[in-house]
């Protein structure tokens, strides 16, 4: 992966629509630094949407917190937070600045720097990184992270695609893990994945 294709998505990337943003983040590159140097790249393909306040799934629904603060500003950071305790997830803030919406990244395709990825997170086959607490133990990604700015190119970002996509290979339907939110809200289609790739979560 040369230095020009390594280059930062824009934040006008992430300034637009959250459903138009998560599906266009697939195929995309998340590139990791880590502290000692070492590049962890890896493809998006499975991610869900968050659409703001009045989605009941969003953690914005329950309003403004030490949490969410994140969700509330610029599109285009890193919201990081943990589940049970153990597990952290990896969010793309999106929209504009005021209006709290995301997208999860629920599972990755490894391209680049594989073995460091099994020493992170020591599984064999695709257990790695085929769900969204396994991906970021891959990585490396914790909530230092939280806040982060996607577009500066260091510690963690986003690469455009490196292959070509057509309609017909990106599924869409309900999110997973939801059972809390309202009924319209977890039936709403708003994950998507490339469709038929192995490295997609075993929630389909």
């Amino acid at each position: 992966m040369d230095e020009t294709a390594r280059r930062p998505l824009p934040r006008s990337f992430f300034a637009r629509e959250t459903l138009v943003v998560a599906e266009a983040l697939l195929g995309c590159l998340v590139v990791r630094e880590l502290d000692d140097g070492r590049i962890l790249v890896a493809r998006i393909v499975e991610v869900e949407a968050y659409c703001g306040p009045d989605d009941s799934a969003c953690h914005a629904a329950k309003g403004r917190t030490p949490r969410t603060e994140v969700m509330f500003g610029p599109p285009g950071h890193a919201y990081v937070y943990l589940i049970y305790g153990i597990h952290h997830m990896l969010n793309f803030i999106t929209w504009r600045d005021g209006f709290p919406c995301g997208v999860l990244i629920r599972a990755l395709e490894p391209v680049e720097n594989i073995g460091a990825m099994r020493t992170l997170r020591p599984v064999s086959g695709r257990a790695l990184c085929n769900g969204p607490g396994k991906l970021t133990a891959a990585l490396g990604v914790t909530r230092t992270l939280y806040g982060h700015d996607l577009t500066q190119g260091s510690f963690l970002w986003v690469c455009e695609r490196d292959i070509e996509l057509n309609a017909e290979e990106v599924a869409r339907g309900p999110r997973v893990g939801i059972d809390y939110a309202a009924p319209v809200d977890r039936d709403a289609p708003w994950r998507f994945w490339l469709r038929d790739n192995p490295w997609v979560s075993k929630a389909r």
